[in-house]
């Protein structure tokens, strides 16, 4: 893990196209502003990790549910 310091209003590139800039430190909060390509979809971890888990969760059908649904589309 790389820890960098920052400052209010400076900001930390990740390759040449997303920057992760301070915009204020208030108490223990801080707020990030992250400008990327529209290409590259940003979550906050805890979203990330839930649609991992409905991904998974999606991936668990039953064998005779995926017949019904490509009998019904053939």
């Amino acid at each position: 893990m790389l820890v960098l310091s920052r400052k209010k209003d400076e900001s930390i590139m990740i390759g040449d196209q997303i920057e992760l800039k301070i915009l204020s430190v208030e108490g223990d909060q801080v707020k990030l502003g992250i400008i990327a390509p529209k290409n590259v979809k940003v979550y906050r971890s805890e979203v990330y990790l839930s649609i991992q888990e409905q991904n998974k969760e999606s991936l668990n059908i039953s064998p005779e549910l995926i017949k019904k649904i490509s009998k019904k589309n053939i």
